[in-house]
């Protein structure tokens, strides 16, 4: 998979599973200045900057947004992907997201080097098992998170990314 495309974002994110082989998801508000309209979980992950790989992206979000250095090299391959169309008001087209797997023993997060931009949008964390991701029926980003996280933890390996369904 090359870190290079025509993809209007591309974005480096982490399912990160800790000991319990539980998945931790971020909260976020879909509009911060409008609470009541809702929110939903994403794991933890961003935009790839000019000059870096998919897997130091992923690392340096995963630093900044909660608190976790790891190398990039120790990402390893990415597990899944999921692209297609969007329109989210600052930028139109085709987005691709990414998916790299690690596993800590545990982890206690810390929110204090995120950006501006993403304090705003952030509502808290959790910890979700297999099964609770399998029963909710909250919006949580990829679609398709409680098959794939079966299957990792599992011990199921791809030789190619596994291909998710876009959200949009």
């Amino acid at each position: 998979m090359s870190d290079q495309g025509s993809y209007r974002r591309d974005s480096a994110r982490v399912l990160l599973i800790d000991e319990l082989d539980r998945l931790l998801l971020l909260k976020f508000h879909v509009d911060p200045d409008a609470p009541a309209s809702g929110h939903g979980w994403c794991t933890p992950g961003g935009g790839v900057e000019d000059g870096e790989t998919l897997a130091q992206a992923a690392a340096r979000e995963l630093r900044e947004e909660i608190g976790l250095s790891v190398e990039p090299e120790s990402l390893g391959s990415a597990v899944a992907e999921t692209s297609g169309y969007a329109d989210v008001g600052w930028a139109e087209g085709i987005f691709r997201d990414v998916f790299f797997q690690h596993r800590v023993t545990s982890y206690q997060v810390d929110v204090t080097g995120q950006e501006e931009h993403e304090r705003k949008y952030h509502a808290g964390y959790r910890w979700w098992s297999i099964a609770d991701l399998a029963a909710t029926n909250e919006t949580v980003y990829p679609f398709g998170l409680a098959k794939l996280m079966a299957e990792l933890v599992a011990g199921q390996a791809f030789d190619d990314p596994i291909q998710l369904p876009w959200h949009h």
